[in-house]
């Protein structure tokens, strides 16, 4: 099973924000999106999401049309989280995890036991009472992700669940950083698929199990770490000569500026 993206283009105002995009990410991967800024990241994830509407191509969940899938049941197999999420209310963490549950139906007792788990796994437990606008950048970040978690904690009978993540760790001290693409991987090994944007290019490498670089709306690269991550790629892209190394204590690809 796979979400997949076939020769996606969009216009916005008169501006090709995505020019004859195609990738593929398979259930229990994990596909990571970088690119310079405005390269179009954010676009195709909005897409991939069914956000907005490309002006031509299509996106196929589990091997049906995106768009022929009910909101509902698009909801227990795909959840997203987009760069901002704006929520004013003063919700406590638990109720704006639970939200994630609205989808499904398997009662109150276990929606709170899920709920529970999932700010457990961004260590967010004890934010469960406080309110959402008295917490920090990071910690309304932690609490948001837990959501989506949520929305997709058990396996479904719809298919593959996919979860989409546009720059999930921009608000994260280190530690929270290497926990949550730890738990990316988790998830992961789980059969979840998991696409995401990130700007560090070390970090895509680490976690990675395939890279989409796009650059000015259309893909430069896709592949394994080790098949995209070059010194020719990043140059020509990003305008930045580097070195690419071994990384001493993880052994992954490390890219050095």
């Amino acid at each position: 099973m796979s979400l997949t993206a076939e020769n996606i283009s969009l216009r916005l105002a008169g501006f090709d924000a995505l020019r004859g995009v195609s990738l593929k990410a398979s259930a229990g991967d994990v596909t990571v999106i970088v690119g310079p800024n405005g390269a179009g990241k954010s676009s195709l994830l909005k897409v991939l999401m069914g956000d907005i509407s490309s002006s031509s191509g299509h996106v196929e969940l589990n091997q049906r049309p995106l768009t022929e899938w009910h909101s509902q049941k698009r909801a227990k197999v795909l959840a997203a989280l987009p760069q901002e999420s704006t929520l004013n209310f003063p919700f406590t963490a638990s109720e704006v995890v639970s939200l994630g549950r609205i989808p499904h139906q398997t009662g109150v007792q276990r929606d709170a036991q899920i709920v529970a788990e999932a700010l457990a796994k961004v260590d967010a437990a004890y934010l469960q009472k406080r309110f959402y606008t008295q917490m920090s950048g990071g910690e309304r970040q932690r609490v948001q992700l837990a959501r989506v978690m949520a929305q997709i904690w058990e396996p479904s009978d719809l298919g593959s669940r996919f979860l989409i993540l546009d720059e999930p760790i921009s608000a994260f001290d280190l530690a929270h950083q290497q926990l949550t693409l730890a738990l990316m991987r988790e998830l992961a090994d789980q059969g979840i698929g998991i696409v995401l944007v990130l700007h560090d290019l070390n970090l895509a490498a680490r976690c990675a199990d395939r890279i989409v670089i796009l650059d000015g709306g259309k893909i430069a690269a896709t592949g394994t770490p080790s098949e995209v991550l070059t010194e020719s790629v990043i140059k020509e892209v990003f305008g930045v000569s580097v070195r690419i190394g071994v990384h001493p204590m993880t052994q992954t690809l490390m890219v050095i500026s």
